[in-house]
Parts: structure tokens; sequence; C-alpha cells
């Protein structure tokens, strides 16, 4: 079974105009049992993994504490384009989500994780980047991605500026921003996009959060937590960078963060985005529905 989001929509305004209780118990309509065993059936497939897990094909270790769980890239697809309505193909290393929540809850958000094998970042110029001329820059850049997003048929979008300035830790060679971000009318919100590189030895870890603006003190509360889980391994290590056999890569700290070096067929990768589709999750009632199917915490 394939929910569209108009399907999804539909489904939630016929939950929240005929959701009762008798008795203490719920009383579902033939639609809502039969969406609910199909989300049940998506929660129940997930293999929600803790501890030490190995990111294939990154030479990175992930170390996931209780309070988080990562999704393989399987289980990441499922949840981004059967439950959130994402576009399909846009393949991960996986995901993360906080233990306490499923996919389905309305305060839900998520890390994806990728790399990019494009050689070794040099951080010479961390100094000296100008992020006010950038951001102009990334708002041109983002408009033409948008003209091109609406001729393939989805929302446009638009850059609104940072929600969190760009920081470089030279010691950990992790970087960090935000950027708050528009889709369409914006009547459900704005989309936080909170984003974190890992340099290493010949590439980049790329995290970044799926979350809305409303949700960016508690984003930030665990930006810590994220920022420490995720390694290379030995000799994969920016430190282990040699001159002499390793490549270099064509770009510097400042094309991380403007996020060119992550397009595809000519597009930038303000294209690629997640969209979280989410809003109508805030309506009263949906909570109860799911809190009395799901088992919240991990297997």
């Amino acid at each position: 079974m394939t929910i569209t989001v108009k399907t999804f929509l539909s489904f939630l305004i016929l939950v929240l105009s005929t959701f009762s209780f008798a008795n203490g118990k719920e009383e579902l309509s033939p639609e809502q049992e039969k969406y609910v065993a199909w989300a049940k059936n998506i929660w129940e497939s997930l293999n929600r993994q803790t501890g030490k897990v190995k990111l294939p094909g990154a030479s990175a270790t992930l170390n996931v504490p209780e309070d988080f769980y990562y999704l393989n890239p399987q289980d990441a697809e499922k949840v981004l384009v059967e439950v959130w309505g994402n576009p399909p193909g846009q393949t991960t290393l996986g995901m993360l989500l906080p233990a306490d929540i499923t996919p389905f809850d309305s305060g839900s958000w998520a890390v994806t994780i990728e790399y990019e094998e494009d050689g070794y970042v040099s951080d010479e110029d961390a100094d000296d980047i100008d992020y006010t001329k950038l951001l102009q820059q990334m708002k041109q850049d983002t408009r033409a991605a948008s003209e091109e997003r609406a001729k393939q048929g989805y929302e446009s979008i638009e850059l609104i500026g940072w929600a969190a300035n760009p920081y470089y830790d030279k010691t950990s060679h992790k970087l960090h921003w935000a950027k708050e971000i528009k889709f369409g009318d914006g009547q459900d919100g704005n989309t936080l996009n909170y984003n974190i590189r890992v340099l290493g030895r010949k590439g980049v870890l790329v995290l970044n959060f799926i979350a809305g603006m409303e949700q960016k003190p508690l984003i930030e509360s665990k930006l810590d937590s994220v920022l420490a889980l995720a390694e290379f391994d030995q000799d994969a290590k920016y430190s282990d960078f040699n001159p002499d056999i390793d490549k270099v890569a064509a770009y510097g700290l400042g094309a991380l963060v403007a996020g060119k070096v992550l397009a595809k067929t000519g597009l930038l990768a303000a294209v690629l985005l997640f969209l979280k589709k989410f809003g109508v999750f805030i309506l009263l009632g949906i909570g109860t529905l799911f809190k009395s199917v799901f088992s919240r915490k991990n297997p």
C-alpha cells in the first residue's frame, strides 16, 4: 500500500472528524484501520539499531547512544519516501531518529547521513570565508534551483537565511551551520536545515537534520550528541592525510557550506533537500491514535 501526500492529508482529516472513544476504547473506521495497519507494518519492519554501526562505503563508524536509533539505507528510504512523501531515488547511508518517537509522531525529526568521496578538503581558508557574501550567492543559486523544481512538479524553494551561522571546529575538523528554508507558500511553517560536515582523509560525511523551525531549540540541544557520534575509522581520519598519495578536493570549506559539491545532474543541493510534510500533524487528536497502536521504544 502506497500513501501519497494527498491521500495522507485526506486520511488525517477523516481521522480528526470521526475519531471517537467509547467505553475507554478507540473506535476506528475501516479506512482508519487500514491506514493504522499499513503504518504499524512499516514501524515493525524497521531494524532500529544502537551501538557501533559501520557505515557502508564510508570508512566511518557511528556510536549510536540509547537515546537515538539508526536506520539502514533501505529502511531510511522507506521512511523518507513511503512515510514522509519525498521523491524516490535520493539514497543515503541511513538516518538517525530520537529513540522516544516514531516517524509518524508530530514532533518527529531525523538526521540523514551521506558520504562524498571527493578527496581531502583543505581547511586553510577557514578564517577567510565571508559567510554574509556567501549567503547572498546561495540565495541566488536556490532561486535558480527552485525554477528547476517547479518544472519537475515540486514545490518552490526559498532560502530565507542563516538559522545558525557556520562554525568550524579546527580540532575535530567538523563544520556545522543551519539554514531556514521555505517550501511552497510556507503555510505549514518553514523548514530547518541543520547541517554537519565531518572531514576525513578521502572525503566528507554529510549529516543533515530534517525538522521544523519551531524545533530549532530542541535540535541545538542535541547538536553536541550528534557531532560526537560520527567518526572516521583509523587510517581514514583527517589527520591521516598523506599529501604524497592522497587526492585533494577541488574545493574548500566555503563550497561545503554552499552545497554546490553535492549537486547532481547540474542541479544544486537545494533541489535534493528532504521535505517533511508534517504540518497537519499539529492538529489536535492525531497523537492519541498513534500512541494507541505503536510501541515507541526500541525493541
